[in-house]
């Protein structure tokens, strides 16, 4: 084989090795990709039960429950807009409180709820994530 077929035939394979391993990554990170949602946009969105989502906006006042075991929350995001019961079991941050931002990983159930893994509150009170900050400013617009 002439070295310039040779060339040729390691570029070709070199190409085909780099989109073989996008794929793979791709495929690998498929069940990590969380999508961002505000409690409006997952009701016009229709998410599938089951489906890694990203869930934000303010814990609607008033929401909040401790439950018996010690360790489980349930509670309201809201856009002002519409609203999204969760449940969570585990340990809250400390600045998780009614009338905060807060951004919940999770899935929704078939009912309706959204089952939060892991919840992240804002880190002091004037900051709000530019996505929530956008999209509440965008669902009050909407309202008038």
């Amino acid at each position: 084989m002439k070295p310039k077929n040779q060339r040729l035939t390691l570029a070709l394979l070199a190409v085909v090795a780099v989109i073989a391993a996008a794929l793979l990554a791709l495929s690998a990170l498929k069940d990590q990709a969380a999508y961002f949602y505000t409690p409006s946009d997952a009701a016009k969105a229709h998410l599938q039960p089951g489906a890694a989502v990203r869930l934000g906006g303010m814990v609607e006042k008033g929401s909040l429950r401790h439950l018996p075991d010690g360790v489980s929350i349930t509670f309201a995001v809201t856009d002002n807009a519409a609203s999204v019961p969760v449940r969570f079991k585990g340990i809250v941050p400390a600045l998780f409180r009614e009338g905060s931002g807060v951004v919940a990983d999770g899935r929704f159930d078939a009912s309706g709820q959204f089952l939060a893994e892991t919840i992240l509150a804002k880190h002091d009170e004037r900051y709000m994530p530019p996505e929530i900050a956008g999209a509440m400013h965008k669902s009050e617009s909407l309202k008038k």
